[in-house]
């Protein structure tokens, strides 16, 4: 672990390499879990505040299971994330003609229709982050579904930290991402000795 200000950081973050290859999994992290996308306690009003600018790059079922269930609902551990179409998918979930999941949000973001590109915690992935009363953890969320992102990270030599750098510096700044950096060349030059 290494801590940067009130963040802990998993080293498995500066360790592990990992490259998403949705061509392989289909965007599975999307359907599969227990509950939708963790959503940060701002993101609530956001997605209130853009959903009629999103909707229409919604599936039918994705729009019957946030108008019967609400934009964000809580999960069996009361934190707030995405609904989900059946308990599978998230509802925000489009699929591309190729099967694989892509995000309604993002695809409005993407033709300028709003500003926010997606959830945090969706860009942050497979990074978790879980604020506790002092301090805030930083951890890769290891699951099988990814194996292939795993091998196509370690064959292209990409770290947790520098696949998800757009989604770090959004979520924690420029200064702490350049903290992270420094902690992960330590790291490396450390193993390496």
């Amino acid at each position: 672990m290494i801590q940067i200000d009130d963040t802990i950081i998993s080293t498995d973050v500066l360790k592990k390499e990992f490259v998403c290859h949705v061509e392989k999994c289909k965007g599975i992290c999307c359907v599969e879990g227990d509950s939708g996308a963790p959503l940060d306690e701002d993101e609530l009003k956001i997605l209130d505040e853009i959903y009629e600018e999103v909707k229409p790059y919604l599936r039918l079922e994705g729009i019957e299971a946030i108008e019967e269930q609400g934009k964000y609902v809580k999960d069996f551990e009361g934190d707030w994330t995405t609904p989900l179409v059946k308990g599978k998918e998230c509802a925000y979930v489009v699929f591309n003609k190729d099967g694989i999941t892509q995000c309604g949000i993002e695809k409005a973001y993407e033709d300028n229709k709003i500003d926010f590109k997606k959830p945090v915690s969706c860009h942050l992935y497979p990074i978790r982050v879980q604020r506790y009363k002092t301090f805030t953890a930083v951890n890769y969320d290891q699951w099988s579904i990814c194996k292939d992102a795993c091998s196509l990270g370690e064959k292209l030599g990409v770290t947790v930290a520098e696949f998800t750098k757009e989604a770090l510096l959004r979520k924690f700044g420029e200064d702490w991402y350049k903290q992270l950096m420094i902690a992960q060349d330590e790291l490396y030059k450390n193993n390496s000795k």
